[in-house]
């Protein structure tokens, strides 16, 4: 079945891990295997373009990634907003790069991505992966004037925070609320026509994002706290403001966000799929219908399968969520609209024309 996975970070493992995304999943873990890597998510990867192919996952949101750390703590940190611009272009050159050479195709209108969906169904196994740009953390965004630029190359959804606080406010693990730079900034998403990603916006932040933002909002990786009980989480309050105001939210892989107590480098997965048809079946139920979940697996977001469901392997193995929500009593209509059919309406609506 065509998967539309709303959350994966392309570019970050291509550029930030220095991964060639084209070649078999198996020659990618070989190698990193015989280059010796250790860092957790090394020689454990759920994903290339072949394997994404295999997956049937044709269609997608793609990020652009580079977050500030001015106390220079983090593998993936920039300690300037300038050098978290210069890298997110550095990402935005790979998916013109790999547009370029077949690989993917950014889909920034309406237009675009009615044709590539028609292309899914008639051509499949031609057609590139089809994905709209977003970016995870507007730390690329120097001063809130400069979303027209990143606009104009293609960026059509954004969260404005990650883990702790930046320039515009408080993300996770943190009880920070939105900065003075935030309210310029949203204004200018809103105008522009920008879906407003809420994932990874701390508790604080998320209210009074709430209370002033009038446009389109999404969660594009994001599960459900009644199962996973920290802040990663949505409580149910938090899912039915993203649900009433027509949006949809992506169910995450990383079993850091499905497994009680889990800690990076001690835990084992224990939880499998099971646990985020349990979500998808909560949001459901929450919303009144099945037309406000999706997938956003954030798979390969710095972790690899030793940081999933113990039944996942690789992203192919997404499509064992069918049977499982067919077990469930789910009809093959509701099956279809969770696996692509919301998202692909969602950003039908969402996209400029």
């Amino acid at each position: 079945m065509l998967i539309f996975d709303a959350h994966l970070d392309l570019a970050m493992n291509a550029v930030d891990w220095n991964r060639d995304l084209r070649l078999a999943l198996a020659e990618l873990r070989a190698h990193e295997t015989q280059m010796g890597l250790t860092d957790p998510g090394r020689c454990t990867a759920t994903l290339t373009f072949p394997e994404m192919r295999r997956a049937e996952v044709r269609v997608g949101v793609a990020t652009l990634f580079a977050r500030w750390e001015p106390t220079v703590n983090h593998p993936i940190g920039y300690t300037t907003p300038e050098a978290c611009y210069a890298a997110a272009h550095a990402q935005l050159a790979y998916y013109r790069a790999m547009e370029r050479s077949g690989w993917v195709r950014m889909l920034k209108t309406r237009g675009d991505l009615a044709a590539h969906l028609d292309a899914c169904r008639t051509t499949p196994a031609a057609v590139p992966f089809g994905f709209v740009l977003s970016m995870e953390c507007a730390d690329a965004v120097i001063e809130p004037d400069d979303i027209a630029e990143w606009y104009a190359h293609g960026l059509r959804a954004i969260g404005i925070t990650h883990y702790g606080g930046n320039r515009y406010g408080g993300g996770t693990r943190s009880e920070l609320g939105l900065a003075a730079a935030a309210l310029p900034l949203l204004r200018k998403i809103e105008d522009l026509g920008i879906a407003l990603d809420m994932t990874h916006l701390s508790d604080r932040s998320f209210a009074q994002v709430a209370d002033m933002f009038g446009g389109r909002v999404l969660a594009s990786h994001q599960n459900a706290r009644k199962f996973c009980d920290w802040q990663r989480q949505f409580s149910d309050e938090q899912i039915r403001f993203v649900t009433d105001r027509g949006g949809v939210l992506g169910m995450a892989l990383d079993a850091v966000m499905l497994q009680p107590g889990w800690v990076r480098g001690v835990s084992k997965p224990e939880v499998t799929l099971e646990r985020v048809a349990e979500n998808i079946d909560h949001v459901c139920q929450l919303a009144g219908s099945a037309k406000h979940v999706g997938i956003g697996s954030d798979l390969d977001g710095g972790y690899g399968y030793d940081q999933t469901p113990a039944d996942l392997n690789t992203i192919a193995d997404l499509q064992k969520l069918v049977d499982i929500l067919l077990k469930r009593g789910y009809p093959t209509r509701d099956v279809e609209a969770v696996m692509h059919g919301n998202w692909a309406r969602f950003f039908s609506e969402v996209l400029p024309a």
